[in-house]
């Protein structure tokens, strides 16, 4: 079972601006409450009590915010990074320490996806595995495709989009370094070697990019609730 998790909340937002100069995009609200928050009590309903969180723009916000996280009922440590962040590969090998040996999930701040982490396959054999959502307008081309269960870099005439949602064995990140970079060419290189498996979901998700994407995912969302989805 999947102990740790680890919510990536150090990006600056620039596309959130001005909105996100004086709030983190992890504290962005949607629908009354934080990004953040939303991953939080969704990690914890799929029975993860421990999440790590690497900090950079104004992350005191975040920290000051959710504390050690006593308040929702599981424990918060941070993983602080300097001005600029990590990004994604450079943050999680830095937040190594905190995670530990054992497999962990890693979910992106900026997005919305009520997932079932719960529900994952046996992922015994690879060493990460990815969520894939259909194409968003934004997006149209895609990121991977699906080789049978294993995640593909060949150009197939079908590909989906990376959710931001990952799973990763510890071992992934042998000889990786504290620097900034995406975690991005990683996953490809493991792709190449089959050691990446993947899945597509049809659960609801949005990329809260832009603040016009933050007002169709509210949008959304209240439609959801009304049956009209």
């Amino acid at each position: 079972m999947i102990k740790k998790a680890m919510i990536l909340a150090a990006g600056r937002g620039k596309r959130l601006q001005p909105l996100t100069n004086i709030t983190p995009k992890a504290l962005v609200e949607l629908n009354g409450l934080p990004l953040i928050v939303h991953h939080i009590q969704n990690l914890k309903r799929c029975g993860i009590n421990e999440i790590v969180i690497n900090l950079s723009h104004l992350g005191y916000k975040i920290e000051q915010y959710l504390g050690n996280g006593q308040s929702f009922g599981i424990k918060i440590s941070y993983s602080h990074e300097q001005d600029g962040g990590l990004e994604t590969g450079g943050g999680i090998v830095n937040a190594l320490p905190l995670l530990g040996d054992e497999p962990f999930l890693t979910v992106n701040a900026d997005i919305y996806c009520p997932f079932a982490f719960n529900e994952l396959p046996n992922l015994k054999n690879v060493l990460a595995h990815v969520v894939l959502v259909e194409n968003p307008s934004h997006n149209p081309n895609g990121d991977y495709a699906i080789d049978g269960l294993l995640l593909s870099t060949r150009k197939d005439p079908k590909q989906y989009t990376f959710s931001g949602i990952a799973f990763y064995q510890a071992q992934f990140f042998e000889n990786c370094q504290i620097n900034k970079y995406s975690v991005t060419p990683l996953i490809k290189k493991m792709a190449e070697r089959n050691l990446v498996s993947a899945q597509l979901t049809k659960t609801i998700w949005h990329d809260i990019g832009t603040e016009e994407r933050l007002q169709q995912a509210k949008q959304s969302i209240i439609s959801s609730s009304r049956g009209h989805y």
